[in-house]
């Protein structure tokens, strides 16, 4: 028999209770604290472990609680709730100060809905409920150098050896493989049409035969990393769906990226509330500036109208079909806010002054193009929301 709502909330209470209640956030003060405003993770490895340990701990204590997986199957591990027993819980665990679980992301948000999608059985109970522990951790290996948005063109090959596979070839710009246990691996396996062709697996990355590198991105960070793969084996029990049936596997997790991209809030720095872009435009003095200042207001606009959009369709379960909307919205939002940052800082963007608070920004700026390469390019995403959500033909 499960719990009523309210059992529910009672038995969240009584597992959050050690857990001090968070403070309401400090508003932004300029010259305090931290200038770093990169969008994507610029700290050393080392950081980057520590953060993942803390989490991984987080979601263990989770598990035991039966706290994990509030929704998904009993079978695989999952408490088998409605949504609205993980929204209650959200809602709840935001007011403590507790870990988040930013750091599995790829994990929990894309990979573990493929394999519980399209995994087989013995795959969904060894890797679902771990994952959601925090015991097991996902990557993502689908681009290639040569196939970045189009996916179907990619190179890395998986032969067939009985009841095996022997996997070779390269994948780029995979985030989070230097920390990873598990790999979604999607490979040539055939020599059939296009997007008949692929077959998607689940990789052992720490095996011999894979090596992953780090690489460094224009911002000076390196939060992505190349994967060699050189003759990794599979065994077939950890294929997601049929043989050449790998991109409407790849659709799924594809699916699943931009939902967990574009559905939520943004990082942790206050970026998109706008206080530190407030204050930065007091310290450089163009608060007033008209331009400027008609820029802000279609940037406010921007954010006002993701953010209702977004609450919408969250409360209505349409968040996964209209995800590409809403990553397309984040990106212009993103560009929008970097527009303005340079028109106010001048050549602090990229000249370092010293001024506290300017040229960190040069960050944020050249890290925003990324985002409109993550999940699908902008182009792509365009024409997925023409042709499946509108209904209209496909382009020639």
């Amino acid at each position: 028999m499960p719990p009523t709502l309210q059992e529910f909330e009672a038995e969240v209470e009584s597992f959050l209770d050690p857990w001090p209640i968070r403070g309401e956030r400090s508003r932004f003060r300029w010259g305090v604290g931290s200038d770093d405003v990169s969008v994507f993770e610029e700290s050393g490895a080392a950081d980057a472990r520590a953060e993942l340990d803390e989490v991984r701990a987080w979601r263990g204590q989770l598990a035991e609680a039966g706290l994990a997986w509030i929704t998904g199957p009993e079978e695989y591990g999952g408490r088998g709730l409605q949504r609205t027993f993980q929204a209650r819980f959200d809602a709840l665990a935001r007011r403590r100060a507790v870990p988040g679980s930013g750091p599995l992301t790829v994990s929990l948000g894309m990979v573990a809905p493929t394999i519980l999608a399209h995994g087989t059985e013995a795959a969904k109970r060894e890797y679902l409920a771990a994952m959601h522990a925090g015991a097991v951790v996902a990557c993502q290996l689908f681009s290639e150098p040569s196939a970045g948005s189009d996916l179907a063109s990619v190179a890395t090959r998986a032969e067939r050896d009985g009841d095996r596979w022997r996997i070779s070839g390269q994948k780029v710009w995979t985030s989070g493989a230097h920390l990873a246990d598990i790999g979604e691996v999607l490979c040539r396996t055939s020599e059939n049409g296009r997007h008949a062709n692929l077959t998607a697996f689940i990789v052992d990355m720490h095996q011999p035969g894979v090596i992953v590198r780090p690489l460094r991105q224009m911002t000076g960070g390196a939060s992505f990393n190349e994967v060699c793969l050189d003759g990794a084996e599979v065994t077939d029990d950890r294929r997601l769906g049929e043989v050449d049936g790998g991109w409407r596997v790849a659709l799924t997790t594809l699916a699943n990226e931009r939902g967990a991209i574009g559905s939520g809030g943004f990082g942790g720095k206050g970026l998109l509330s706008l206080d530190r872009l407030s204050a930065l435009l007091r310290h450089t003095e163009t608060v007033a500036d008209p331009v400027i200042r008609q820029h802000v207001g279609h940037l406010v606009c921007g954010l006002r109208t993701a953010a209702w959009t977004r609450a919408r369709w969250t409360s209505s379960g349409q968040i996964a079909s209209h995800a590409p909307l809403l990553k397309l919205a984040l990106c212009r939002d993103l560009s929008a806010l970097a527009g303005v940052v340079g028109a106010a800082l001048g050549p602090e963007l990229v000249a370092d002054s010293g001024d506290w608070g300017t040229y960190a920004w040069s960050r944020f700026v050249l890290g925003v193009p990324g985002y409109r390469i993550g999940g699908g390019t902008d182009e792509v995403l365009r024409s997925v929301i023409a042709e499946r959500v509108l209904g209209l033909p496909k382009g020639p």
